[in-house]
Order: structure tokens, then sequence, then C-alpha cells
């Protein structure tokens, strides 16, 4: 593409600026701008003025001789310049006003879940894509109105097409291809072919695809002794494939453990995210066209909570000159979990759920920002101890759902390892929970999940907390700028019996499910020998004591007692959970599906919640009509806003979403069950 006159001018700033700060070890060393558009046509946001949005590779190069780089698995083993740099380059994405100067000097990165994109989806109401170009794609511009600059990069090499990916240098041992053990886990599909990688990523390349090294396995739970299937009924197919004869058995546990070799340097992953925050917070400059940052604000859903979580815990906000890279980090449903984000033949994109990618290093001591001890191992860590000894440690939001106490170990976040005792965290943190919040929200009408993959027996939970996530980035915000405290933690605790066993959680009768008594077990793993070096040499690990988990207490409708209680769940029409069986089509129907959550509607007249022996009261018997309905909804709301849980600007749409939700529940052809 003939590149354009703005972009010209912006690659002879940039190569001016970085020429500038070359002596700074802020190894971002180039960025790579392919375009440059301005944003709606010239649009005025507020303050901040029009915006425009740069598009390019960065390219980086560190040293893996420097004490910040030791942790870095395998970057010694990966090709250097002249220099004698590690060299490797990403896509990124900034949005960012025109002017630089009228920026309000805070940059938003998202470690984007899987190579996309949420921040204007979430936080300014937008329709999702991956390049916004329309009105409806940058949405209403709240954020953007007050000057924020937003940043993404791809920090993945394995991610589907059409992703922000990482081109990562590959690890050699004298020139020599390095091999090692891969292990591909799925849930049994219906058919006979089935994905090596997880959920349509990239998978490592297979040494010799007909030897008889290779080996399939099948169980029925994670614990299970594994059957071997015999190597003649199995094969390898298209890349990142396998086929069984006869098909596999639905609902049923596989691996498939092979043989592999040049491994990426999947840490530069989290070496990237810490040298491009760090790059557009320190290296400043008058002759560049990019905006003057002075805090540094992370977030990450899910995948990415959990990546934010490893790269606090392995010391990355600390960059290679000693500085802090982020002020506030914002952890959102990633539960008790880290992930395979720096070790050899790591798949950054394996969670680890109750009933879908088994054994992989996510749910692993330290679990709390506090320092604590493992009884039984004797090992003493804590996810922010790096970051204490470096003096590094941000301020840092965990916000967790009702799914993440059943499917993500979330209880280990705010508990001793034997779940005997709250652990309370450090001053610097704060912990909150959407009571009865899915961790991926359903649509409304309540209806089953539309993937196949992961359908469940109940309707999808259709609770929206955009709006809690949107004041609790303000707060944190606030925290951050103006050392303004943020809304107390707000989380189930022992000490007041709103965490408990499954079996005391208090689930009324009559829903038509019963509460799931084994959630997710957090186990400790062996890995091998080698596992401090990043090398996996047990494949799958083996299997040791579980760490206690522990799960919210409902009141006498089953919603969650503690955390934050979103109006529809103060003032309700249904229990509304964070998990999901799974349906008889997928098989393990005793099993939970994925992290989806449930639906069970109340009567809604007396007569019909006897005729269903229904313990909870029925919507004709709790509220006169609608308009008692939505005044309590109301109470409910502005509550949450003088507690700053809810933003004043979100309350228009939470009193009408209870509206449609109240109008549909009482309508005579509602599908009750």
């Amino acid at each position: 593409m003939r590149p354009n006159l703005p972009i010209i001018n912006l690659w002879i700033g940039l190569l001016v600026f970085l020429a500038l700060a070359s002596d700074a070890q802020a190894r971002l060393v180039r960025l790579a701008v392919e375009r440059r558009e301005v944003v709606l046509d010239g649009r005025v946001f507020g303050l901040a003025g029009p915006y425009e949005k740069l598009v390019g590779t960065a390219h980086f190069a560190v040293d893996p001789d420097l004490p910040q780089n030791q942790i870095i698995v395998d970057l010694k083993l990966a090709p250097r310049n002249v220099n004698g740099e590690v060299e490797f380059s990403s896509d990124f994405y900034l949005l960012k006003p025109v002017d630089p100067s009228r920026s309000n000097g805070r940059l938003f990165y998202e470690a984007g879940n899987r190579g996309s994109k949420r921040i204007l989806q979430i936080f300014q109401k937008a329709s999702r894509s991956a390049d916004p170009t329309t009105g409806e794609e940058f949405g209403d511009g709240a954020l953007m109105n007050r000057g924020f600059s937003f940043l993404w990069m791809g920090w993945q090499w394995d991610v589907p097409e059409g992703r922000m990916r990482m081109s990562m240098p590959v690890a050699m041992n004298d020139g020599q291809p390095i091999t090692g053990l891969v292990r591909g886990n799925f849930v049994g599909p219906v058919g006979s072919t089935a994905l090596v990688a997880d959920r349509g990523h990239r998978a490592y390349s297979v040494v010799n695809p007909s030897s008889d090294e290779h080996v399939m396995t099948v169980k029925s739970l994670p614990t299970d002794p594994p059957t071997v299937i015999p190597r003649d009924r199995w094969r390898f197919t298209e890349p990142g494939t396998v086929e069984l004869d006869g098909g596999f058995v639905p609902g049923e546990i596989y691996d498939v453990v092979y043989l592999s070799e040049d491994p990426r340097v999947i840490g530069t992953g989290l070496t990237g995210t810490r040298d491009i925050v760090s790059f557009f917070k320190y290296e400043k400059g008058d002759t560049n066209p990019l905006p003057d940052i002075d805090y540094a604000l992370g977030w990450g859903v899910s995948q990415t909570g959990r990546f934010l979580r490893h790269f606090l815990y392995q010391g990355f906000n600390e960059d290679e000159s000693g500085r802090q890279v982020f002020d506030g980090v914002f952890d959102q449903v990633g539960g008790a979990g880290r992930g395979s984000f720096n070790h050899r033949f790591g798949q950054a994109s394996r969670d680890a759920l109750q009933h879908f990618n088994f054994l992989f290093p996510v749910d692993m001591f330290p679990f709390t920002d506090t320092t604590l001890t493992d009884p039984l191992t004797g090992v003493t860590d804590g996810l922010l101890q790096r970051a204490s000894d470096s003096d590094t440690v941000p301020k840092v939001f965990h916000l967790l759902t009702n799914s993440e106490y059943f499917n993500r170990a979330g209880s280990l976040i705010h508990t001793d390892p034997t779940g005997v005792r709250d652990v309370a965290p450090p001053d610097t943190s704060r912990i909150y929970m959407v009571a009865s919040g899915p961790h991926i929200v359903g649509r409304f009408p309540p209806a089953p999940n539309p993937s196949i993959s992961f359908l469940g027996q109940a309707p999808m939970n259709p609770l929206i907390y955009a709006a809690v996530v949107r004041a609790l980035f303000d707060a944190l915000d606030a925290w951050v700028v103006g050392d303004q405290a943020p809304p107390p933690s707000r989380y189930p605790r022992l000490s007041d019996k709103t965490l408990t066993p499954p079996g005391e959680t208090g689930w009324p009768e009559g829903t038509g499910a019963r509460l799931p008594q084994s959630p997710l077990a957090a186990l400790r793993l062996d890995f091998g020998p080698d596992w401090s070096l990043g090398i996996v040499s047990n494949e799958p690990p083996l299997i040791g004591d579980p760490f206690v988990q522990l799960v919210p207490a409902v009141d006498e409708n089953g919603n969650d007692r503690a955390g934050i209680r979103l109006p529809e769940i103060e003032v309700p029409l249904a229990t509304q959970t964070g998990w999901n069986y799974r349906h008889a089509s997928i098989g393990a129907v005793d099993r939970l599906s994925s992290e989806i959550g449930s639906y069970f509607p109340f009567a809604r007249t007396a007569s019909e919640r006897r005729q269903n022996n229904d313990a909870r009261l029925s919507i004709a018997e709790r509220y006169r009509d609608k308009n008692d309905y939505l005044g309590r909804i109301t109470e409910a709301a502005l509550a949450l806003v003088e507690e700053r849980y809810l933003l004043a600007a979100d309350l228009p749409e939470v009193i009408q979403r209870a509206g449609n939700h109240y109008d549909w529940a009482i309508a005579e052809t509602t599908t009750r069950r």
C-alpha cells in the first residue's frame, strides 16, 4: 500500500523520538505505523477533541542477560541480533486524541482476550468490532470524552486468523530444534474428528505423525486413571486435528500427548506487554505525536484477567529500568488462576474448568495477593510478592462472579489454602463479587446456550453487569490518579457464613435443579523436576491433593447473599446462577457446561408455585404490580449509586432492563420450565 503523507510524517517523528530514547531500556525499539486514520470524520469528543487510530507493528529487542528478563523461559535459547538481543514483533492498535496535549494523561491498556478488543463495547456501550469505524462501533464516547488513550497489542502466536497476533522467537539448542511433549485435551465431541489445540487456535506441529510414541487416552473424570486407546484406532489428520475410528464418546475426556518441536518463547507476550506500556508511559518527547502518559491502567477479562495475574506474579510490573509499569490493574473474572503464559510448549488459550481443559498449569499456588504458606508443600509465596520486592505494586481490583466459585476456584483468592480462614487483601487491593452473576452473560429473554459444544440443561443467566465494571473502573481510576479510596471490597466470607461448603449454601427447593456439590477442584500438580525452569516432563502432570474450594451461600430465593447485588438480584424475578449442567446431547450430564449460568424463574402466582412444589414466593406474592416492582428496583439502584458500585448515568438503562424483565416474566405466553 502506498503510504500517504500523514503516515510518512508520523513515521519520521517516531524515528526521531526513538533515537532520543535509545538509552532508556524501554525495549520497544520501533513502531511501524501502517494506518493512521482520523475517527468518524473528525468528530469532537468533549475537551479531548477529535480522535485518531494508529495501526501497525511494534518491534521489540530484549537483552536476555538483564535481571528483569531472567524469568522469561527459553529467552537465552532464542536467536540474537548483532547487539546480543532477542527480537520479536506484534500487532498494535492505538486510539488517542489527534492533539496529544488534549490527552488526560491516562493509557488504558486492554490485554485482549485471544486477540480481541472489548474496551469500547464494555465502557462505551459500542457494538463489537475488531476495527471500529462507525458511530455504533465507538458507542457513546464516555471515556473518549474524558481524553483516555486506548492501546491493544497481540500477545499470543497461536490465535485464530483475523485476531491480533505476536510473532514470537523460536527457542533452539545450538542451532538444533528443541523437542518436547505437547498435550492436546478435549471433551468428546459428536463425531470422529476433534481439534488438538484449544478452540480454533493453532496447534504445535507433530514430529512424525505416524509414530507409535504419540498416545491418546480417555477417562470420565479429571482424576480417573486414563485408558490408552490403541494406536491403530486413531490418527493425526489435517494440521491440528485427530480422528478416532468409531467416533468420540460425548462428554468423555480425551488427551493426545505427542512429540513436537520448535517451541515459541511465549513469555515474550508478557515481556512485550511490559515494554510497550512502559514505552508509552515513560519515553516522552516533544517531537512525536503520541500522548503524554502519566498513568497506565491495565484491564483483562477471563483469560487475560489470568494473564494480568501472571504478569504481576512473575514480576513483569517492573520494567528493564526498574520502573513501575501499570499503576492500576483490573482483573475481571480471572478467578484464582494464572496460566500457560511462560513455559516451554505452553498453550496460552488453555484454562481450567470443572469439565473442560484439564490439568493445565492454571490454578497453581499462590492464589492470594497476600503472601501465605501452603501447609502441604511448605512453599511461601503471594501473587504480589515480586512486585512488593521491587516496589512496583499497583492498585489492583479483582472482580468475580458466581461462576468463578464453581469453575475458577474463586474462593482461594480470599481464603487460606485449607479453606478454614478468611484472608483479607492487602491495602493496595480490592475484591468484588457480582452476586449471582455468570461468567458468560446469556441472551434476553433467557434461552439455552446457542453453542452446541457448551449446551446447558437450563436457560442461560442474562444478568448483565457491565454497569458494575464501568463504575469500578471509575473507582480504580480515581484511586490511581487522585488517591480517592475505592468502594469497600464486597465478597462472601467464612466469618459471616456467606462462604460455605456446597452442601451448606441454603439452596431452596423447587428450582428444578440441585446446586453442584463438586465445583472445580484446584489440584496440586507435578509437572516434573524441571518445572521451575518452565519445562514440562510429566505430561499429563501427576495429581496431588486438592485445595479446599468453597462457594457463596444463597438466600431463600437461591441468589447469592454476599457481593454486589444488582437490582434484579435484590428485587428478584428468578434464581440466577453462574453454573449450568451439561445437556444430555453432549454427555456428562452431572458435570458443568463451560462457564455459563442458569436461570430458574419464579412462578407467576401462588397456585402455580404450589403446583410446582416451589419454596420460593411467586411474583404475585412479592409485588403488587409493575410500579411496585420498579419502585423497589429504583431504590436498590440508587443505593448502589450511593455506594459507588453503579454510575448515575447507567440508572435509566438498569431500570429499563428490569422493566422489560418484569413484562416478560409475567406474560401468559412465557414458557416456565
